[in-house]
């Protein structure tokens, strides 16, 4: 009976498009899910898009749709990116789904029935590209520590989840569990960065938006997009509080989840405690891959690196785009993405090693035998050899995609190519045919050949399945299963082979690489264009508002009303007007560096409002006693607030 297995990715967040390094997640996933398959596991593959949100409510105005047609939008487009890499997942959740909102709101009741979320006040930072809250002492340098995007002040009332309270178990958990998180240094991560030094509860809900899964018992509480995003694991599945459905209980038993290392924390330690809280059974492991850069970038519109997995499906075919995906993603550390590093292995690994060896291999078998294979005999060394490597890297591929390490299975496969590719060499076919008391020779080289090919396209089925499917055809067999790799030999002699197809055409790098080039200068163009007028739009924004201050803090400023007596430029500055005031009390100086947008005189005589307690201080090498209030205007001028002729000379304003 087949063992169920439940693999996730983490869900997309539907606010833009992801680029092709969000995407390895399923690429990955896919590799994992397509191996177990073959092994006999009934794997429940779950993927979907994360949908709600301030952020998706902001990118909505901004296009001027509702919530819901834009998620709409971009979650058809993101499946179609998935579907693009042939990514073989069974269901597909959207967190706007009716049955997802409701079992989410089932849960958040029953932890606040049981006293696991209480209702208090949140006053802290909130990020908005992470949709995360931070207390002062984890921002750096005053802004968000994940990202570095600017972080705003927020107060507001909100339902928290006692995280605290699980402090103890999450210790033990981690303590009993040392592999739960891979790579390990994860997991020492979480554990000494976040855990060890005390959990505090966290901020769940929000009501400064609308656009989320609303508590159904105090609706105008947005439940936190995290913890929604974090429930379709098991909402996918069917989860109740009161009754489980039968798919739930069949694979929540045997779950990994698959995500990016900068959402950790959140899978690792706030999703494990609210299962604890739950009652419910925990995920078996968690991988926590590394990030896919271009070059050594992050990717980025601004710098107009962003890749984008449909385009590159499109340029290069699914299989090529997945197999870069996945060679160039080493285990623990971060990948590489450039178009000079993709090209270069498209060309070494796909074309050259493995097209070439299919190529060729069924192409003589066709002119030496009339496309027949014929049964091996007298086998030497050179064979014997061929054949060892053949056993070992099946094994080896197993073990490896067992352990996440999918770049080292990967480079398993082509290794066995190159070999065949020796093997070739070391054998001479060509030189074997011209001599017909070699032709049981050369029968046997090309059956250890095909029989070689047949172990590469087996283990090519979760990397490049529609190449696999492509390579098996050649050869003709459907001896196509992981466990007939236990053996060499299993290919059957007598077999006709099929048409000698070439599989991956090569590129011409010089002109691929012109055309991308060109692409690329025209991306930065875009964003410089796009970063400006954003830039132009922001600065016809009011400046943010500063931290909250008291009564007490704002009766410290003295504003007075002051009568410009006199007023004209300072010769040492193009910015400052020297400026007379009578205060009420008698004359003082004040510099004011309104020069750009006033002449001395459009103010003689005018009543303005200016800080009178202000200490006084050397601006060009002159005392200033006071400072101007102005106003800073959308197009970078500022306007003097000026004051009713009538208000005297000395009158305090408040």
């Amino acid at each position: 009976m087949s063992k169920p297995y439940l693999i996730t990715t983490a869900i997309a967040y539907a606010s833009k498009l992801p680029h092709v390094g969000n995407m390895y997640d399923h690429v990955c996933a896919d590799m994992i899910a397509r191996t177990k398959r073959m092994q006999d596991y009934d794997v429940f593959f779950l993927t979907g898009t994360d949908e709600h949100g301030l952020k998706i409510e902001e990118e909505s105005k901004k296009r001027g749709i509702t919530p819901k047609q834009h998620v709409d939008d971009i979650s058809a487009a993101i499946r179609s990116e998935i579907d693009g890499l042939n990514v073989s997942y069974d269901k597909f959740i959207r967190t706007t789904d009716e049955e997802h909102e409701k079992c989410l709101q089932k849960v958040f009741d029953k932890l606040y029935a049981q006293g696991d979320i209480y209702k208090s006040e949140y006053e802290g930072w909130y990020c908005l590209p992470c949709e995360s809250f931070f207390t002062e002492v984890q921002l750096k340098d005053g802004r968000c520590p994940d990202c570095g995007a600017e972080v705003r002040k927020t107060k507001e009332e909100a339902y928290f989840f006692k995280l605290s309270k699980y402090q103890k178990q999450l210790e033990d958990f981690f303590a009993e569990n040392p592999d739960f998180i891979q790579p390990e240094s994860r997991k020492n991560e979480m554990v000494n960065n976040f855990i060890k030094p005390g959990l505090q509860d966290f901020c769940i809900t929000r009501t400064s938006f609308k656009w989320g899964v609303p508590v159904d018992f105090d609706p105008k509480h947005i439940i936190y997009v995290w913890i929604d995003a974090l429930n379709n694991y098991i909402t996918a599945l069917g989860f109740d509080p009161e009754n489980p459905s039968e798919n739930y209980k069949k694979y929540w038993d045997n779950c990994v989840h698959v995500i990016g290392k900068d959402i950790l924390r959140f899978h690792s330690i706030y999703w494990i405690a609210w299962l604890m809280a739950l009652g419910a059974k925990l995920p078996k492991q968690i991988f926590a891959h590394p990030w896919l850069l271009f070059g050594a970038d992050k990717m980025s519109k601004s710098k107009g690196n962003v890749i984008y997995a449909g385009e590159m499906v499109k340029r290069f075919g699914s299989d090529a785009t997945r197999y870069y995906m996945l060679s160039e993603m080493p285990f623990a550390a971060d990948g590489s993405i450039s178009y000079e590093t993709f090209i270069d292995r498209y060309n070494t690994d796909l074309a050259n090693t493995l097209g070439n060896l299919v190529n060729r291999t069924v192409a003589m078998v066709n002119k030496y035998f009339g496309g027949v294979v014929g049964s091996p005999s007298d086998k030497n060394e050179t064979d014997l050899d061929l054949e060892a490597k053949c056993l070992e890297t099946a094994k080896k591929f197993i073990s490896h995609t067992e352990a996440y390490r999918l770049a080292d299975a990967v480079d398993d496969v082509i290794s066995l190519a190159r070999r065949a590719n020796k093997y070739i060499d070391e054998t001479t076919p060509w030189a074997l045919a011209k001599n017909e008391a070699d032709k049981p020779r050369l029968q046997t080289v090309l059956y250890e050949l095909i029989e070689a090919i047949r172990f590469i396209g087996i283990l090519c089925s979760p990397i490049i399945p529609e190449t696999a499917e492509k390579i098996l055809l050649q050869i003709n067999t459907d001896i196509n299963t992981l466990e007939t790799l236990s053996a060499f030999g299993g290919y059957v002699a007598g077999t006709k082979v099929g048409e000698a197809v070439p599989l991956f055409a090569r590129i011409d790098s010089d002109k691929v690489l012109s055309e991308l080039n060109a692409e690329v200068e025209a991306l930065k163009a875009k964003a410089a264009a796009e970063a400006a007028a954003a830039e132009a739009a922001d600065s016809a924004k009011p400046a943010p508002i500063a931290p909250e201050i008291t009564i007490d803090d704002f009766f410290k400023a003295d504003l007075r009303a002051g009568k410009i007596v006199s007023c004209e430029k300072v010769e040492k500055s193009n910015k400052l007007l020297r400026i007379k005031l009578n205060d009420g009390f008698g004359t003082r100086q004040v510099l004011s560096g309104i020069a750009k947008w006033y002449s001395p005189e459009d103010l003689v005589g005018k009543t303005v409002m200016f800080v009178a307690n202000l200490k006084p201080a050397k601006l060009a090498g002159e005392l200033s006693e006071g400072m101007i209030c102005a106003a800073d205007m959308p197009d970078g001028s500022a306007k003097v607030c000026f004051l009713d002729d009538s208000v005297p000379a000395g009158a305090k304003i408040r």
